[in-house]
């Protein structure tokens, strides 16, 4: 996995791996960065990882984050099937991907925003970001955890076939979602429909949630992941400062 190219080095800060105690008595690895020194407790960002798992340019993520004075943590949520790195081929890498359970996954997100309240997070100030694969995380998880204050969702798929390990997609919940979400999207992703953006915008509304989608033109599939040709500079860069915007006007 090549390097990710925007500047977000370790310096200042208190970054590296942690394992979290999750409910069935695993320990969950996970990337954790926060600002060195720093008198908790802090405003927390929990980071959902991509279809590849937490690689560099989430580990980035996590420490431009803390650079913003967050503490960001973002856990390896396939750990118990397999490890992303080790799946080049993307049909296998698919495979993997699609024997992880939506449940097993929400339940391990429950207990990283509990980890981090014990571990110089504030509980009553903590957020929620996923890229991809995990932008759909994060509408789902908005809708089971009604105490995350914000959440910012990039180009997560909305709608698709129910399945034992994914039984809801975001359009299913739509009406149980009381967190503020941003929905960040490509206008030329050909992987997420424009008819399914309008389709969640119509649910959201109908279900009065304190939500918005907004969508960049000219912007495709992975337009933030800066180590793939998908990387949009422009959108990237206010995608980002947007989500930073959104996360300090819900109050984290």
């Amino acid at each position: 996995m090549a390097a990710t190219t925007v500047e977000a080095d370790g310096s200042g800060l208190l970054a590296g791996s942690v394992q979290i105690p999750v409910a069935d008595g695993a320990l969950l690895p996970a990337y954790r960065a926060a600002p060195e020194g720093a008198k908790g407790p802090l405003p927390t960002v929990i980071v959902v990882q991509e279809v590849f798992g937490v690689h560099e340019h989430i580990q980035a993520v996590c420490r431009r984050l803390a650079k913003s004075g967050y503490l960001a943590i973002a856990p390896e949520l396939y750990f118990r099937q397999g490890d992303p790195r080790k799946f080049p081929d993307i049909d296998q890498l698919m495979k993997l991907v699609l024997s992880v359970p939506d449940a097993q996954v929400l339940a391990d997100l429950d207990a990283t925003t509990g980890w981090a309240a014990r571990n110089g997070g504030d509980a009553r100030r903590i957020a929620m970001t996923g890229f991809c694969w995990g932008g759909r995380i994060v509408w789902l998880y908005a809708a089971r955890n009604p105490s995350l204050k914000a959440a910012v969702a990039w180009y997560g798929r909305l709608a698709g076939t129910a399945s034992a390990n994914t039984p809801k997609q975001p359009l299913d919940v739509a009406a149980d979602i009381r967190v503020p979400v941003l929905g960040l999207y490509g206008g030329q992703d050909k992987g997420i429909p424009a008819e399914s953006v309008a389709q969640m915008r119509a649910a959201l509304k109908a279900a009065k949630a304190p939500a918005e989608i907004v969508v960049y033109p000219d912007a495709g599939h992975g337009f933030n992941a800066d180590y793939r040709p998908s990387y949009n500079e422009a959108a990237a860069r206010d995608g980002w400062q947007k989500m930073l915007a959104w996360f300090r006007q819900n109050g984290v």
